[in-house]
C-alpha cells in the first residue's frame, strides 16, 4: 500500500504500460472540470442579470405608482378650481344645459 501511494505521488501510472489509458482519463476529468467551472460562471452571471432586471423593475413600478399618484392629485376638483382662479377662471353659477338637436330626415 505504501509503495501505491508513493508511485501515486511520484506519477508511475503516466509512464507504464498502462498510461494511455490514464491520460485519456486525465484529459477526459480536466475537460469535464472547465464545462463545470464554465457553467457555473454562466449561472453566476445570470444570477446578477436577473438581481439587476428585478432591481429595475421595482424602481420603475414605484414610478409608475408616483406618477399615478401625482395624476390623481392632479385631477381633483378642487386642485384644478384653484388653478383656474390663479389664470382668472371661475366656476360658473349657472349649471349647464343640455342641448337636443333633432335630426332633419
Amino acid at each position: 500500500m505504501k509503495k501505491e501511494v508513493s508511485n501515486i505521488f511520484k506519477g508511475a501510472f503516466l509512464v507504464n504500460e498502462d498510461a494511455p489509458k490514464s491520460w485519456l482519463m486525465i484529459l477526459f476529468v480536466s475537460v469535464l472540470a472547465i464545462v463545470m467551472i464554465a457553467s457555473s460562471h454562466s449561472a453566476d452571471k445570470k444570477v446578477h442579470q436577473i438581481a439587476r432586471i428585478n432591481n429595475e423593475a421595482k424602481e420603475l413600478r414605484s414610478a409608475f405608482v408616483d406618477g399615478r399618484k401625482r395624476l390623481t392629485e392632479l385631477k381633483k376638483e378642487t386642485v384644478v378650481e384653484l388653478k383656474m382662479e390663479r389664470r382668472g377662471l371661475a366656476i360658473s353659477e349657472i349649471p349647464p344645459t343640455k342641448i337636443k338637436v333633432k335630426s332633419q330626415r
